[in-house]
């Protein structure tokens, strides 16, 4: 019997059909004949009927098992103890979801040894058996390091940065083997972890700096193919392979020539969560985008009347700019090389203000700067990146959409 889980909050009702995609990317890829496989689901009470009635169908339609566990039920107190450590965790990029795997060991039966933990946000290409006829021993986690699946560890997590945890021995925990019978008696430890993260506010990747902080060095190193970033394999132009994809942030979207993209939609297509509601739902979606294009359009007609441009860009859009607004000459340039230019811009801004806006093009720079130095977006300034078509580099962000269907 091979043992999947999954742990995760749908407050939306929405987020299931990720994991329901990662559920029957599994069972379509793995071996024949089927062996058996139960799919252990960590929930609360933001899981509908409706969709857990999808994931029993789902199973069912394989001839494998679900079973449900709400950890809100079942580790009450573990979670009251938890939000006391970090009571603004729903308010951050990562919800309390995040701690539902530290429950995994507890609440799974304890005659299961092993599962393999997978996020919602993976597609299984390869049979799942192969991960899981890996051998632990003493090891308690199988892992797939960072550096192998192009992960900016020291960006991304201040643990490395600041020396607690070895850049080689951090990983990802978007896929992990767990070695239950190693973890049921390490429930103080996890604690003691959370506790190290919220005194030093490590609070950015909240499961995976705890995860690393105290099993870094106990760890069996799995190959990239069990855990490999979707945006990684893009940016070396890779094709699609027998692996474990992660769909990490907005690396999901609609455009099916891409075809990481249409990997996973081949799979959701096959999901009960593919119906006429989803449909609709995302037609629902573009026209919402239609109308915001229609109102842009207008906007911008009501910001220019009876105003000259001007126009900023860092170094590396200046000639983006030029050539997208075709910049005359007598019109106002500044180049957002540092402070002084920067403050440049706000003082010529306030003395034209009425008179003149501009469209600043310039990645990543804050725009409430602006704002803070008391500047009126849509009247004193647009961002011009918003113009900018494909060709140029600013594609469509359509990964709302498939997570609003």
């Amino acid at each position: 019997m091979i043992h999947v889980c999954f742990a995760f909050r749908d407050e939306a009702g929405s987020f299931s059909k990720f994991a329901g995609t990662a559920m029957l990317s599994a069972f379509e890829n793995i071996s024949k004949p089927l062996p058996s496989v139960t799919v252990h689901i960590l929930h609360d009470k933001t899981l509908t009927d409706d969709n857990r009635e999808k994931f029993s169908y789902l199973a069912g339609r394989y001839n494998q098992l679900v079973k449900f566990y709400n950890v809100e039920d079942l580790c009450a107190e573990k979670i009251s103890a938890m939000l006391d450590l970090f009571p603004e965790i729903d308010k951050a990029r990562f919800n309390r979801s995040g701690l539902y795997k530290f429950f995994v060991p507890q609440v799974l039966p304890k005659e299961i040894d092993k599962t393999i933990y997978l996020e919602p946000g993976v597609v299984v290409n390869l049979d799942l058996s192969e991960l899981w006829r890996v051998n632990l021993g003493d090891k308690i986690l199988g892992v797939v390091p960072a550096v192998e699946i192009g992960s900016d560890i020291h960006t991304q997590d201040k643990i490395v940065a600041d020396g607690f945890v070895a850049a080689e021995n951090y990983f990802n925990p978007g896929v992990l083997l767990m070695n239950l019978k190693l973890l049921r008696g390490e429930e103080e430890k996890i604690l003691d972890g959370m506790k190290f993260v919220s005194e030093h506010k490590y609070f950015s990747l909240l499961d995976q700096t705890v995860l690393n902080y105290c099993f870094s060095l106990q760890t069996e190193k799995l190959p990239a193919k069990f855990n490999s970033f979707v945006r990684w394999a893009r940016s070396k132009k890779e094709s699609a392979a027998r692996k474990i994809y992660y769909y990490t942030g907005y690396s999901l979207q609609l455009d099916t020539n891409d075809e990481f993209n249409a990997l996973w939609l081949e799979f959701f297509t096959k999901t009960p969560w593919f119906d006429a509601a989803t449909l609709a739902k995302l037609f629902e979606g573009f026209q919402q985008i239609h109308m915001r294009l229609k109102k842009s359009m207008t906007n911008l007609s009501i910001a220019m009347n009876g105003k000259t441009r001007g126009f900023c860009a860092t170094p590396a859009y200046v000639d983006e700019l030029k050539k997208l607004f075709r910049v005359r000459d007598d019109e106002e340039f500044i180049t957002l090389e540092n402070q002084a230019a920067f403050q440049k811009l706000v003082a010529s801004m306030k003395n034209s203000r009425g008179k003149k806006i501009f469209f600043i093009m310039a990645q990543g720079f804050n725009l409430n700067l602006l704002a803070r130095a008391g500047l009126t977006f849509g009247a004193d300034y647009l961002n011009a990146m918003e113009f900018l078509s494909e060709e140029q580099g600013m594609a469509m962000n359509s990964y709302p959409l498939i997570y609003s269907m």
